[in-house]
């Protein structure tokens, strides 16, 4: 006696591979959007290339990776996908700039459970957009198929970028000197970090973000704001051969946690949070959050993404630059010797 089985294919299990050569076709005029000189090739090949450029004495490479976290979340529930990828971009991009590296080119990782292939375009065209802002170019990247590991609806980002500086231009935070000024520079909301305590305070409002308002805007716009690139402004300083002593990206951990991996030993930042004007969006949290001031600047960056800090004699100079490329700084404080005191950072007002 004969049996038959049916024949089965990839498309069976949950994969379509032509959905993954549509996403191909669809971003392919977006990603050369973001093409810079130095990108060699196009995409589909196996591996990305890209050139240095001439003209380095000494050029070293930095590398950085980074994710979304659970901002994702809230861009997946409830359909708002166009920007996810200038977070993803930023994040990765901002930590490059604090070393002084200038971006070179970006790869992106995309998984799903169920390849959409709008979706997909949309975020990443986000991601091209976000890396034209960064002035790198986004060369390649994978798209993931999984049933399985997520939920149909369900993706999931990862970037990863690379970039060069001078080794001797690297900045690494040996040059901070007591008296230095420690500047702000303002983020565009709570950027990509802090998301599962934000989706937690509005749990428990019992109300759709959608449907809180803060000065005329709903909490869910302001939540899913972009990250802020400061890529182009602060290269517009470093272009100039003004000396920025070291630099924080205010990510997650906060004003707390990032500043003091940028300072020596001997050295502790003294910040005012008298001098932050913590932006709505924040106080909102932290009234229906009932978050203390610890906490909220120990997970968010309260308003400021980036943190310089400079010779208080490059000031002017700095804030000039700063202000062409429509960034408004604050100084928050200043830097002093530690002395008994070994935290390496110290809170005065409040928020």
């Amino acid at each position: 006696m004969s049996s038959s089985k049916t024949s089965l294919t990839y498309k069976d299990s949950g994969v379509d591979i032509n959905a993954g050569n549509e996403l191909i076709e669809a971003i392919k005029d977006d990603v050369k959007k973001s093409h810079i000189p130095g990108v060699l090739g196009g995409l589909g090949g196996f591996g990305g290339l890209f050139e240095l450029p001439q003209g380095y004495k000494e050029p070293v490479l930095v590398s950085g990776t980074d994710g979304v976290g659970t901002k994702l979340r809230l861009a997946i529930d409830h359909d708002l996908n166009e920007t996810v990828g200038q977070d993803l971009v930023a994040m990765c991009v901002n930590d490059l700039i604090v070393s002084g590296a200038k971006p070179l080119f970006f790869l992106d990782y995309y998984a799903t459970g169920l390849l959409k292939v709008d979706v997909a375009k949309t975020v990443i065209k986000g991601i091209a957009d976000g890396c034209k802002l960064a002035a790198c170019a986004l060369v390649g990247g994978e798209t993931a198929e999984m049933p399985g590991m997520y939920s149909k609806d369900d993706y999931d980002l990862a970037g990863f970028c690379v970039g060069l500086v001078e080794k001797f231009k690297i900045i690494d935070g040996s040059k901070v000197r007591n008296g230095d000024l420690i500047l702000g520079l303002k983020s565009s909301g709570p950027h990509s970090n802090g998301f599962s305590l934000i989706r937690k305070v509005i749990e428990v409002s019992g109300i759709s973000p959608r449907d809180i308002l803060i000065e005329g805007e709903s909490l869910l716009d302001l939540v899913m704001a972009p990250t802020k690139i400061y890529v182009k402004s602060i290269l517009a300083i470093l272009d100039v051969d003004i000396e920025i002593n070291a630099m924080a990206h205010i990510t997650g951990g906060g004003l707390i946690e990032n500043i003091p991996r940028v300072l020596p030993a001997n050295l502790q930042a003294n910040i005012n949070l008298d001098t932050i004007d913590l932006p709505p969006v924040f106080k909102w949290l932290k009234k229906n959050g009932n978050i203390n001031d610890p906490e909220l600047i120990k997970t968010f960056n309260c308003g400021i993404g980036m943190v310089l800090i400079i010779n208080p004699n490059e000031l002017s100079s700095v804030t000039e630059i700063l202000n062409d490329n429509d960034e408004e700084p604050v100084i928050l404080g200043k830097i002093v010797i530690s002395n008994d005191d070994k935290s390496p950072i110290k809170f005065t007002g409040k928020l």
